[in-house]
C-alpha cells in the first residue's frame, strides 16, 4: 500500500495547479477588460467586443476599436523612444490595433494607439451581460 494520498503528493508538471493561487497554465477565462484614463476596452478571445467611457459609463457603439483585435502594447518615453510589445500590453503600455492588409475593408480601416493602460481587470457578470452585442431588445 501506498504511504502517500494523491491529495498530498506534489504536481507531477508546473502546469498541474495545486491551488488557484498557484496556477501556472493557460489563461482559460474569455473576458478582459484594459482600462485606460478615459475608456476601458472589453474584450472577449481577444477581440475588442465594447468600449465605454469611464466618464458616463455609456457604451460607445462606433468606436474603431470594436470587432478587431489588439495587436500589441507601445511604452513611449519622455526622450522620444517607442518600445513595442508583441505580447499582451502591461500597465504603462498604449494598446496597438493595427489595420490588416488581408481585410478587403483595410484601405477603411485605421491604426489606433490608445492613452496609457492604469489596468488590465476582469470585468463583473452583471458589465458582460450589460455588452451592447449581448443585450436583447
Amino acid at each position: 500500500m501506498k504511504n502517500e494520498s494523491n491529495a498530498a503528493r506534489k504536481p507531477a508538471s508546473p502546469s498541474e495547479p495545486t491551488n488557484a493561487s498557484s496556477y501556472g497554465g493557460p489563461e482559460r477565462r474569455r473576458h478582459r477588460v484594459f482600462v485606460t484614463r478615459n475608456t476601458e476596452y472589453h474584450f472577449r478571445d481577444g477581440f475588442c467586443i465594447a468600449v465605454r467611457d469611464r466618464r458616463t459609463g455609456d457604451f460607445l457603439e462606433g468606436h474603431l476599436a470594436l470587432r478587431r483585435r489588439v495587436n500589441g502594447g507601445l511604452r513611449f518615453f519622455s526622450n522620444g523612444g517607442i518600445m513595442p510589445n508583441g505580447g499582451d500590453p502591461q500597465p504603462g503600455e498604449s494598446l496597438y490595433f493595427s489595420s490588416d492588409a488581408r481585410d478587403p475593408e483595410a484601405a477603411k480601416s485605421r491604426e489606433l494607439v490608445t492613452s496609457p493602460l492604469e489596468s488590465v481587470e476582469r470585468p463583473p457578470r452583471a458589465l458582460v451581460d450589460a455588452y451592447p452585442s449581448r443585450r436583447k431588445s
